[in-house]
């Protein structure tokens, strides 16, 4: 057991090493980078597909930003196809069964996209709302995706996930009138786990709750960007 923990150890730390080296790539260029975990049907691409078309052509005239995405899968390349015909550049990861990206899949995959064409860079976990949760890629934020066809247990049920998370996405909300979902209830269980915790109830298909969020993603890249360029920061 002993000799377990201390390979499993080893394994996380050099994770942590590529993880902290694709951070540093991906801030030189000045990328904002999210780890969107969800379950398989919640909704996380075509969130992407509709974040990636608001941004890119803001209704209140603010400068557009360019989205990349790397898109993991336990098979096949059709949510990378989905992104690119949305407008965006896309690289695929396929696990073989594994339930969760690492940092050295993220780090081969990184070499595929021009990250100085880029201002965000999503990376779209596989789906899955615990295997996902801890290894770390790289990403500024976390991000936690669940429907409300789901259930509104699913914040009490796999609290880790967002405990974590800098900001919990609500999606299909268009469909509450049809569900016995009690959205203050999953929003309040999520902030009963972490009080600092954002959330964002939206429908990508009405758009309602999609300028909140694109308006997050902005502030949040914004200060970035401030950050980085401050007077006296110290190098990465």
């Amino acid at each position: 057991m002993t000799k377990r923990i201390e390979l499993e150890k080893i394994v996380i730390d050099k994770g942590d090493e590529i993880a902290l080296a694709n951070r540093r790539m991906i801030e030189e260029a000045g990328v904002l980078a999210l780890n969107l975990i969800g379950s398989p049907g919640c909704g996380k691409t075509t969130l992407l597909e509709h974040t990636i078309a608001a941004l890119a052509n803001p209704a209140d005239g603010s400068p557009p930003l360019r989205i990349g995405v790397i898109e993991g899968d336990v098979q096949t390349t059709l949510d990378r196809d989905r992104i690119r015909r949305a407008g965006a550049p896309a690289a695929q990861i396929e696990t073989d069964g594994a339930c969760r990206l690492d940092a050295a899949m993220v780090s081969r995959a990184l070499t595929e996209l021009d990250l100085d064409e880029l201002d965000l860079l999503v990376i779209e976990n596989v789906g899955n709302l615990i295997c996902p949760t801890g290894p770390k890629l790289g990403e500024h934020l976390k991000i936690a995706v669940l429907s409300t066809p789901e259930g509104d247990e699913k914040p009490a049920k796999y609290p880790a996930v967002f405990a974590l998370a800098d900001a919990a996405v609500f999606t299909k909300i268009d469909l509450l009138p049809h569900l016995t979902y009690d959205l203050d209830r999953a929003a309040g269980d999520c902030r009963k786990i972490n009080s600092r915790i954002r959330v964002f109830p939206l429908s990508s298909v009405t758009g309602d709750g999609m300028d909140d969020w694109t308006g997050y993603l902005r502030s949040a890249r914004a200060g970035l960007v401030a950050e980085h360029e401050a007077p006296g920061r110290p190098a990465s």
